[in-house]
């Protein structure tokens, strides 16, 4: 596409030829047609060059544009994440500090429970002791008891014995 007007980067290379087309009119009334043909040929390359660098310039900016459209859409989803885990962190911390409250509630609690078991546990093993032992002495009372009466019961049978023998030489 060429304009009525040389866009500003092909207006250097105009000056450029027409300086050049002025100073070989100088030595020459004419341009032969093969510096003609060259000059259009360079200027033509130098217009498709410029156009290239342009068109390359353009799709450099597009993606640079999309990839700034993409990075703006991450900024954002991470921005979400990041509030989204701000939320959960302090519901967290409320219900853990609720917890650990409660667990030192109890752990004032269990202390005094716990010596009242140990205490009352002394006390079993006390009273278990003391019953033990009285069941001791109540076995070995039993069995003195037995032994005695047994003992009575053989004097007493004995005694019979010698009664009545007495009463037999009696007669």
């Amino acid at each position: 596409m060429e304009t009525a007007q040389p866009q500003p980067q092909q207006q250097p290379l105009n000056q450029l030829m027409v300086q050049q087309n002025s100073g070989s009119l100088s030595f020459s009334s004419q341009m032969s047609k093969e510096d003609e043909e060259m000059s259009r040929s360079a200027l033509s390359n130098f217009r498709a060059k410029e156009e290239e660098i342009e068109r390359k310039k353009m799709e450099v900016r597009e993606r640079v544009q999309a990839q700034l459209g993409r990075v703006e859409e991450e900024t954002k989803r991470l921005a979400m994440i990041r509030e989204e885990l701000e939320g959960l962190a302090d519901p967290m911390r409320k219900e853990v500090s609720l917890v650990r409250k409660k667990i030192d509630s109890v752990n004032k609690e269990l202390k005094p429970l716990g010596q009242s078991v140990q205490k009352k546990e002394k006390e079993y093993k006390d009273a278990l002791e003391a019953f033990s032992d009285k069941n001791k002495e109540k076995v070995q009372l039993i069995t003195k008891l037995m032994e005695l009466v047994s003992e009575s019961e053989r004097l007493r049978l004995k005694k019979l014995d010698e009664l009545s023998k007495s009463i037999d030489t009696v007669r």
